[in-house]
Formats: C-alpha cells, structure tokens, sequence
C-alpha cells in the first residue's frame, strides 16, 4: 500500500510541472493556481463522502504552538539566507550572518523546547533510534534529488535544448514511469531480501542514473535526459518506500504517526534545502542583466546534475546504516 501511495506522489510530483507548461504555453501561469480550486474541492468531497474513521479515544490535544513557530522561524530564515546568499548580499555581509543567526538560534531553541513540551512536534527520542535516523536521512535526500529534478530538468531542456514549455514539462514523464514501477514491486522485494537490500539496490540504482545525469549536455537528446529520469525513478521508487515502512515496523504501534510523519517532514525538508541549494549554485553561476545565454545557463545547471549526482551517493551511503529486517516484520 505504501508503494501505491509512494507512486501518487511521484506522478504528482512530476506531473505537476508538465501540466504547468500546458498552462504556460497554451493559457496563463495563473492557472497554476486556478487549477488548485477543483483539486480541493474534489478532494474535500472524496473525504467527506468516502473517509470513515474507526473506533477511537477521544481527547484534547496540546498543540505545541510555541514549537510550530520557533520551527517555521528557523527553517524560514535558513532557506532564506541559502538561496538568497551571494545574491542579494554577499555571503560574509552582516544581513547573512543575521538571517543565519536567527535560523540556527531558533532551531536551537525548537529542540530545548521540543525536550519539555508535553506533545512536542518532533520528539527528541526520534533522533536516538537509528532505524528512524537513517530513514529519514534517505527520505530528506530522496526530496532533494526529485525537487532538483523537477525544477532543472525543465528549465534545461527549454533554456538550453531550446523545446517548448510542453515538451520541458513532459520531459519528467518518464520518471513517473519508473518510480510507480519500481514502488509497486518495493513490497515484494524486501519481504523477501530484507530492507537493507532493497534499499541498496535502490539507491544503486538512482546513483547510476543520476551519474548519467551528470553526464547531459547542451548536445544531449530528449531521449537521453528521458532514459535518465527513468533510471533515477527506478531508484527512488525502490528506496523511498521500503526505508518508510522500516521506520513504521521499528516503533510501537501508538508511535507510528510519529515516525511517519517525520519522514515525510525530512522529505519536504530535503525538497526545500534541496530547492534553494541548487538554487544558489545556479544564481552564483549565472551573471549579468537579462536572459542567461543556453551556454552560461548549461554550465550552471550541470552542477546542479552534479549535485544530484552527489545527493544519490550519500542517500546510498545512508542506506548502508539500514537494518535488515526491524523487529516485528518478520522479513
């Protein structure tokens, strides 16, 4: 079940950026945001007509509010001064060390109050179970690589390759192919040879498609850059889902929550820093008023592959730490 719910965020994920250069091309940006309206609404029907929950205590909870904000102060203000630094002002100038300091200042402050808060966001207990690190360590780089995927890939086959915005959204297609077909069989993979080893095929695999990746020029092919956005899903569809359940199967039931929540907080962590990382590599790269010029742009977004390529050996290195089977999955 988790590698069918995997593969919907994928194709969202990778569908998403197709459909917004339909509306570039053929109507306006601003249905990237008028197409959320029947999204919504559909969805809020489907859980209001089809979601039916059990039997279950009831209580009011303690919301950690002063948590919420210190974190959302930190991470803000972090991501800021990454993707804004060497840009708006240099890396060494008073406002980035400012922003800095009030980023790492506030996550300071998340975990002391993390540690006291009856019903913390983030338990502290997360971080001393290894199961649950390493998870969400793959999980955090797993974000990164499809973020930096989605948001260059794109912009390299239309900026460089010179296609349409269709054929640059339509360019991640082939990523939604592998990752549902590798997330579906996830299941049947590590029932049978553990997670450690699902998680290192899988991560040997995405190390093998992003260091093609890494290989794209301004003279590659559509079928080229499409071969390697299969091969990266491919990957991440055999190791975003195993990792998951991992992290599930080692906690208690009444902890489950916990953990998956943090997994999926580490993945959109990951796709943020990811975002703003690759961001700043690109901006430091590219100078000048105007259009950048396919040749700058091309050597600008080949670090960006690069650093995809660099995400993936460490999501495999990550999953060197996996177990083989946490208690109670009987794998």
């Amino acid at each position: 079940m988790q590698g069918y719910l995997a593969s919907v965020w994928a194709m969202s994920a990778v569908l998403g950026p197709a459909l917004g250069g339909i509306f570039s091309e053929y109507l306006s940006w601003r249905w990237i945001f008028f197409v959320n309206i029947p999204l919504c609404i559909l969805a809020a029907w489907m859980l209001i007509r089809r979601f039916h929950e059990g039997e279950m205590s009831r209580r009011r909870p303690k919301i950690d509010y002063l948590g919420a904000g210190l974190l959302t102060i930190g991470a803000a203000a972090v991501l800021l001064g990454l993707l804004e630094g060497g840009q708006a002002w240099s890396w060494t100038s008073g406002a980035s060390v400012a922003i800095f300091t009030v980023g790492i200042a506030s996550l300071a402050l998340f975990a002391w109050q993390q540690s006291r808060a009856p019903e913390p966001i983030l338990p502290l207990w997360v971080f001393t179970r290894r199961v649950l690190v390493v998870s969400s360590l793959i999980s955090l780089l797993v974000g990164a690589l499809v973020l930096g995927l989605t948001s260059y890939i794109p912009t390299f086959v239309q900026g460089v390759l010179g296609t349409g915005a269709i054929v640059a959204g339509f360019s991640l297609a082939t990523l939604t192919i592998g990752w549902p077909i590798a997330a579906s069989q996830s299941g049947r993979f590590y029932l049978r040879f553990g997670f450690r080893a699902t998680a290192l095929t899988g991560g040997t695999i995405a190390v093998i498609g992003s260091i093609l990746g890494s290989l794209i020029t301004e003279n590659s092919q559509i079928w080229q850059i499409a071969t390697v956005c299969f091969v990266i899903g491919l990957g991440l569809g055999l190791i975003a889902s195993p990792t998951l359940i991992a992290a599930q199967s080692s906690v208690e039931w009444s902890e489950r929550g916990v953990a998956t929540s943090t997994n999926m907080f580490a993945r959109s962590i990951g796709s943020a820093v990811g975002v703003a990382i690759f961001g700043a590599i690109v901006n430091s790269r590219i100078s000048g008023p105007g259009e950048p010029d396919p040749g700058q742009l091309s050597d600008a977004i080949h670090l960006v592959f690069l650093g995809v390529a660099a995400a993936a050996v460490l999501m495999l290195a990550a999953a060197t730490l996996m177990p083989k089977a946490p208690k109670g999955t009987g794998a």
